[in-house]
């Protein structure tokens, strides 16, 4: 009973405080970057093109309130996550890459939940658009 009488409060604070949802989200969309990664040896061999997208559950009333960056995401830091496991040890699976990259973004402060889209064009595929996976994280 306390525990619905405390989410009741902080409902009522958070709205008050003009914050009428869950969480908030910050989208990096369309990074591209060059990897080596596929189950067949010839993506392994060249790099191909990988598009990354990166959606992540992080409080943005503080940043809004405050214009202060230490008070959001840097950007850049989830930039070079993504360029860090893309253009790094080859892997067979795009699914890893994205659990990876998931991985490492919830290690981020206060970040509650992040989702990974990955998608690849791999030769042998076309004239499909893109092999894709899309994975969602939260923190535990």
């Amino acid at each position: 009973m306390a525990s619905v009488y405390l989410a009741t409060i902080w409902d009522d604070a958070r709205t008050a405080l003009g914050d009428n949802c869950e969480m908030d989200r910050i989208a990096l969309e369309g990074m591209v970057f060059s990897g080596r990664h596929g189950v067949r040896p010839v993506e392994r061999e060249h790099a191909q093109e990988f598009k990354v997208d990166v959606k992540l559950d992080y409080d943005l009333l503080p940043a809004g309130r405050s214009d202060q960056v230490e008070d959001t995401i840097d950007y850049r830091l989830v930039y070079a996550i993504a360029k860090d496991v893309i253009e790094g040890e080859s892997v067979e699976l795009i699914e890893t890459l994205a659990h990876r990259i998931a991985e490492r973004v919830l290690d981020l402060k206060r970040v509650g939940a992040v989702s990974v889209r990955i998608a690849k064009r791999p030769e042998s595929m076309r004239p499909i658009e893109a092999a894709s996976v899309k994975i969602s994280r939260t923190r535990r």
